[in-house]
């Protein structure tokens, strides 16, 4: 009985850190649906601009991993949190002005581009600080527990935040825009208040100063497979909605609101990764980190490749449901593989550095994806990512020559 109290407690307090990533992810996920159609149909631009709008985010993040696992390491967890719901405040007004420019075309897309780098640092700092956070409140033995839970946090809320963008856009894709901003904004001031009076934990590497370089190329094999089978889901999230105007299965410029629409997908997609990782997250610690993401990859693989095919849009909605279910699990395998090879004091740090894989995959996969589908069609791009994904499958098979069968 004291044991299931143990785990009982534990969760709870894991819950309770993630719930700034569940925050910071639905401010993520409420533009992520607006964004392409918005600087593509709203104001006019190409659909490279357009993927490059979504995916600056990814850039900025990967840019600011080092300063986050920094700023953990000698400063704390919480620390590195509250900045990034300060952040997170700044991005909602710059986005909400990016709408209210909308009539002068070059003012709104450097708004929303400017508003992207701040999310996309926010994003960094929040996730970097939460997962470390609850670390130091749990203990190291509950590393894989905390990154799914985290995870969790992550894709519950970009099921939540994109139906609900979409929702709040509507028709009137400027104004939508606004009011996406607006609530991007109130989000980082609750959690701010929120946050400050959660209890803080040490600096996970004693105030002391790490070379994050070093700690990069140690994570190096682990995060190239997590960037190879991330392009799933940076296709989904950059492409979906204008994949599906191609297709004729909505109005132009509008996301359908029906049961299969791009929002649906969306949502699938989070609701799949959630599942996932609540019933199989077990599995990496009982059978390994690469066999984990082996079986995982070939999930994902298939639903891409249904998306590619997919003659009506139910048929799509299931793939991004099978693309999320399969996406789930790469990141906590490979992330535990990755973090047990660098020293505790070093633990946020790890978590930077790994997760720039994410970051780097995200970042370049819109803008060249969309130069992808300036000649082959957005059908094409979940073919890329199919591939991408057998990549990654290709290296974990090599990985998994060299480490124990157990993660």
């Amino acid at each position: 009985m004291p044991e299931t109290v143990s785990r009982h407690r534990d969760a709870a307090r894991i819950a309770g850190t993630v719930f700034f990533t569940l925050l910071a992810y639905i401010s993520i996920g409420l533009p992520l649906a607006v964004i392409p159609t918005f600087t593509h149909l709203g104001i006019g631009f190409d659909v490279v601009i357009a993927g490059l709008a979504v995916s600056l985010q990814y850039l900025a993040t990967f840019a600011s991993r080092g300063l986050a696992g920094y700023i953990v390491d000698t400063r704390g967890a919480r620390r590195s949190v509250l900045l990034g719901l300060i952040l997170l405040v700044l991005a909602g007004i710059l986005t909400a002005a990016a709408g209210a420019l909308a009539t002068a075309p070059w003012l709104a897309l450097a708004a929303l581009l400017l508003s992207r780098l701040v999310l996309g640092t926010s994003e960094s700092c929040t996730g970097t600080g939460c997962i470390t956070w609850a670390i130091g409140l749990v203990g190291p033995a509950r590393t894989a527990q905390v990154i799914s839970f985290n995870g969790i946090a992550s894709y519950g809320g970009i099921a939540l935040g994109a139906p609900l963008g979409l929702a709040l856009a509507g028709g009137h894709l400027a104004r939508g825009l606004e009011s996406v901003g607006v609530l991007t904004a109130v989000l980082g001031v609750f959690g701010f208040l929120l946050a400050r009076t959660r209890p803080a934990v040490p600096p996970s590497g004693g105030g002391a100063s790490v070379r994050f370089w070093r700690i990069l190329r140690t994570v190096s094999p682990f995060g190239a497979a997590l960037a190879l089978a991330s392009v799933g889901f940076g296709v989904i999230a950059t492409f979906i909605t204008l994949f599906y105007d191609q297709q004729g299965w909505h109005r132009p410029g509008v996301a359908q609101s029906g049961p299969f629409g791009a929002g649906t997908a969306l949502s699938v997609f989070g609701i799949a990764f959630i599942l996932a990782r609540v019933f199989f997250v077990n599995q990496i610690g009982r059978r390994g980190g690469v066999t984990v993401t082996i079986a995982s990859l070939w999930v994902e693989i298939a639903g891409l490749l249904l998306i590619w095919v997919s003659p009506a849009p139910f048929v799509a909605v299931l793939g991004c449901g099978l693309t999320g279910a399969g996406f789930a699990l790469v990141f906590p395998a490979m992330g535990v593989l990755a973090v047990d090879r660098v020293g505790p004091g070093s633990r946020g740090s790890a978590i930077g550095a790994y997760s720039v894989f994410l970051d780097v995959s995200l970042g370049l996969s819109g803008p060249v994806l969309g130069v992808i589908s300036k000649g082959f069609g957005y059908a094409s791009l979940f073919l890329c990512a199919a591939l991408s994904n057998a990549l990654a499958l290709g290296l974990c098979l090599w990985l998994r020559r060299g480490l124990p069968q157990r993660g």
